[in-house]
């Protein structure tokens, strides 16, 4: 009976199928080899290098052009009133590059460029237009009758100087109750705008002491101000609004 049973015993785990132990793994199928893929790859990683190399080279095609750094007027030149930038290249925009400052400075501004613009050539020319109703006076003054520190682009009020008599028979002026404009506290002008002034080295003084200042009025006060000019009678003053 006992012989039997352990025959039994046996044949039970015989019977029992065989699982595989943990430690071991099934046979990978081989690799398959895709050398399309890779040339393809490679051919994208040369293409963003060559790209990013021209990126590089083309921000550093830059040119040196002129910007303004306050306002100028209508008619006035640049004078001082500039300095240097950098900036891309670009064949569509006429810049003035910074090496033709000078024969800039030659030239008049064709309307009102505000500071921080970036000057390009058509906003410049050799005579400018004037605006209408607007009138342009030349004027020869002595030291005393305008500002030491007067340059162009500054707002002056003309006033009419001199004593009553010399300014008498000049009845058609604005002269006040006095018969001179000076004495009544009334300028002839209030609001000219200072167009030239010429640089004391140069030859655009007339004497020792006589300055040649050009501004630009209103036209219906042109009139008073050139016979007060004539008769050597106009000093400007500075005011408020330069």
């Amino acid at each position: 009976m006992k012989i039997q049973e352990r025959t039994g015993a046996g044949n039970n785990r015989s019977s029992a199928p065989v699982q595989p132990t943990t430690g071991e793994r099934l046979p990978s199928p081989p690799r398959e080899r895709k050398p399309a893929l890779a040339a393809l790859a490679v051919l994208l990683i040369l293409v963003g290098a060559l790209g990013a190399t021209m990126l590089v080279l083309r921000a550093g095609d830059r040119i040196e052009v002129v910007k303004v750094t306050a306002d100028i007027q209508a008619g006035q030149s640049v004078g001082k009133k500039v300095e240097s930038v950098l900036v891309a290249e670009d064949s569509g925009v006429n810049y003035v590059r910074w090496d033709q400052l000078e024969a800039l400075k030659n030239l008049k501004a064709k309307s009102t460029i505000y500071g921080g613009t970036l000057v390009i050539g058509e906003m410049f020319a050799r005579k400018a237009n004037l605006e209408p109703g607007k009138a342009v006076v030349g004027l020869s003054l002595k030291e005393g009758q305008y500002p030491q520190t007067i340059e162009q682009g500054d707002l002056v009020a003309a006033y009419q100087v001199g004593n009553s008599g010399s300014s008498s028979s000049n009845d058609d002026t604005d002269t006040g109750s006095s018969g001179s404009a000076g004495t009544g506290g009334t300028p002839i002008v209030s609001d000219a705008r200072v167009t030239f002034v010429p640089d004391d080295s140069g030859d655009a003084t007339i004497s020792s002491t006589n300055k040649r200042i050009t501004v630009t009025v209103d036209e219906s006060d042109a009139a008073a101000l050139a016979r007060a000019a004539a008769a050597n009678q106009v000093a400007l003053v500075l005011v408020p609004g330069n």
